[in-house]
């Protein structure tokens, strides 16, 4: 995270719930927000600036350089929304950096089987209960619809989901070939996108022909039923022979 963010330049940044982490910590912006989506996470931590809703920021459209979200799209009741508001507070190039669970993973994995035991009565749980898993192909739909560009994402975490300090240490190799081998099965994947305005190019209009009246001469009748020749160029009216 400090590596992504660190090389993020502008004035305004905001990070989006999660207030254990200090997303924006090498951050160099004057202006660093911390939001939550409840009142009583404001006195969670001294970091947090204000409680809103994600889906309804208080910022004006193109106000922000860099919005992170660490784990937010998850525990979020509208993700979708959430994601199209940050949209919205982006300016053009500027930078939103995601991190999430992948659902086709081992930590997937056991919190789905989890859900199934916890529907036969077991009431434990690998992760939160709130929120939903987005998986990195859905999330990378969604940013492409809002044109938010993906400038880098990785994968991570291939090792299972262990609570034994000893066994984790005992598959400490999974990490290693996991990310040779398997690497969109990580379990947490992180990306930094980027919004692309495209500009308009204005064309000049294509010049139109000048219209000219064509020179030659056009049979007309006049008044006493003779036929006559006209001739633009020339301003009089000579009788043709029927006439004479």
């Amino acid at each position: 995270m400090a590596q992504a963010v660190s090389n993020v330049f502008g004035y305004h940044a905001l990070q989006l719930g999660l207030p254990e982490l200090d997303a924006l910590e090498a951050n160099r912006m004057p202006h660093r927000w911390l939001a939550t989506q409840t009142q009583a996470e404001v006195g969670f931590s001294p970091r947090v600036a204000f409680a809103t809703n994600f889906f309804a920021l208080p910022f004006p459209a193109n106000s922000l350089d860099l919005v992170v979200l660490p784990h937010t799209l998850e525990l979020t009741a509208d993700p979708h929304g959430a994601l199209r508001e940050v949209e919205r507070v982006l300016m053009p190039e500027g930078r939103v950096v995601i991190c999430g669970l992948n659902p086709l993973s081992l930590w997937g994995f056991r919190q789905q089987r989890a859900h199934w035991f916890h529907r036969l009565g077991d009431s434990s749980l690998f992760l939160p209960r709130e929120g939903e898993f987005i998986g990195y192909l859905r999330l990378r739909d969604w940013l492409r619809l809002l044109n938010l560009q993906i400038e880098e994402g990785h994968f991570g975490c291939y090792c299972p989901a262990f609570s034994s300090q000893q066994w984790l240490h005992r598959f400490n190799w999974m990490d290693k070939a996991g990310a040779r081998w398997w690497p969109i099965l990580g379990s947490a994947y992180f990306l930094v996108a980027v919004k692309r305005v495209h500009s308009m190019t204005l064309l000049n209009p294509l010049k139109k022909p000048v219209l000219r009246l064509s020179g030659a001469p056009v049979s007309v009748a006049n008044r006493t039923g003779c036929a006559e020749t006209s001739d633009p160029h020339d301003r009089h009216i000579k009788p043709t022979e029927h006439a004479l």
